[in-house]
């Protein structure tokens, strides 16, 4: 899995840096076949303060892609949902591709 963290109008710190990756961990525990993760954390120039500090991620997954985007006045609370968020996805797309056996309908003849 790669993972690739970049800042947009702030510096990315190691502590979020390891927040980030921490949070994250979450997904591939969840599902294996993560190939690609992108996060961008920006600060936006807005007039409101409550949805200034943004967190965006690009997931690659096999055979689709995923995304999921969250604005919040703190930088941290906005990893927290944005971590939720991609859980969730990837949690219905794991769902969705897992083969479901079913037995054939009898015949009656």
């Amino acid at each position: 899995m790669n993972l690739t963290i970049s800042g947009h109008h702030l510096e990315v710190t190691p502590a979020l840096r390891g927040y980030v990756t921490s949070k994250l961990e979450r997904i591939s525990r969840h599902f294996d076949q993560v190939v690609d993760i992108k996060v961008l954390l920006t600060v936006d120039n807005l007039k409101e303060k409550d949805l200034r500090q943004r967190a965006e991620c690009n997931i690659h997954v096999k055979g689709k892609d995923l995304f999921a985007e969250s604005a919040h006045a703190d930088l941290y609370a906005a990893v927290d949902e944005l971590a939720d968020k991609l859980d969730r996805q990837v949690l219905r797309y794991k769902d969705r591709t897992q083969e479901h056996h079913h037995e054939p309908a009898k015949r009656l003849m």
